[in-house]
């Protein structure tokens, strides 16, 4: 147990000059889905700032390693073993225990395991390329995959996504919910993606970079990248007209 006061309140507003504007020309896709008046605040209620509760009970044996959760008896994913590892915390740098972390990816060349995926990479027999897992007591998470490939998208005429992984972390109340993409050190075509080139701030975009972690590397084995997620904050003073804070 900790001598610690639990937080209480509402959670930080986002910062829009953070994150991408919802219309953005050169990610053509935006501008049939970007709204077309400006956006308007609600208060947060009770069942936005509260949110579901998981627990490891729900996990199978693999959910966390996608070199072997979708193979076949004996064999593994090809392609680049890798460790995915970091910590979840909120604004205020606190750890954010028990949180459902979902994560799902391309295979080795580039392919997602999806009837609308056109691209003709070819896919893996033994990659499903999706799983998940708890953060623990301090906000830990790690799973175990292989390095995806790169791809062709119809955005431009020769667009590509660098290499990334999606992931989905639920939080403690539904409005804390983040879905993002994690890219890789070292990548040149990061800055060449024009869905990265919609965030307006560089020090945003290096937050979506994992560095690679040689010390935490599995030797004749997996590669490791540390990535860190952060999620809306909670606010310590409260309003003296609205006391569950802002």
């Amino acid at each position: 147990m900790k001598n610690q006061r639990p937080e209480t309140g509402g959670f930080f507003q986002r910062d829009r000059a953070w994150q991408p504007p919802a219309l953005t020309p050169l990610y053509k896709t935006s501008v049939v889905r970007s709204p077309q008046k400006a956006p308007i605040a609600f208060p947060h209620t009770p069942s936005e700032i509260t949110g579901p509760t998981f627990g490891h009970g729900i996990l199978g044996a693999l959910d966390n390693d996608l070199t072997l959760n979708h193979a076949r008896s004996g064999e593994s994913a090809i392609g680049p073993r890798i460790i995915v590892y970091g910590r979840v915390v909120d604004e205020n740098a606190r750890p954010v225990p028990n949180v459902l972390v979902e994560f799902w990816q391309a295979n080795a060349g580039g392919r997602y395991r999806h009837k609308k995926d056109g691209y003709l990479a070819p896919l893996d027999p033994n990659f499903g390329g999706c799983g998940r897992t708890i953060t623990d007591e301090d906000g830990n998470y790690s799973f175990r995959t292989i390095m995806p490939g790169a791809y062709p998208w119809p955005n431009g005429i020769n667009d590509w996504r660098p290499a990334h992984i999606h992931f989905s972390v639920f939080g403690h109340g539904f409005v804390q919910r983040l879905i993002t993409q994690m890219y890789f050190e070292g990548d040149p075509m990061i800055w060449k993606c024009p869905i990265v080139g919609t965030i307006p701030d560089r020090r945003a975009v290096e937050g979506l970079i994992a560095a690679l972690d040689m010390e935490a590397t599995v030797p004749m084995d997996a590669r490791a990248y540390k990535f860190d997620i952060v999620l809306r904050g909670r606010r310590s003073t409260l309003f003296e007209n609205r006391m569950e804070g802002n």
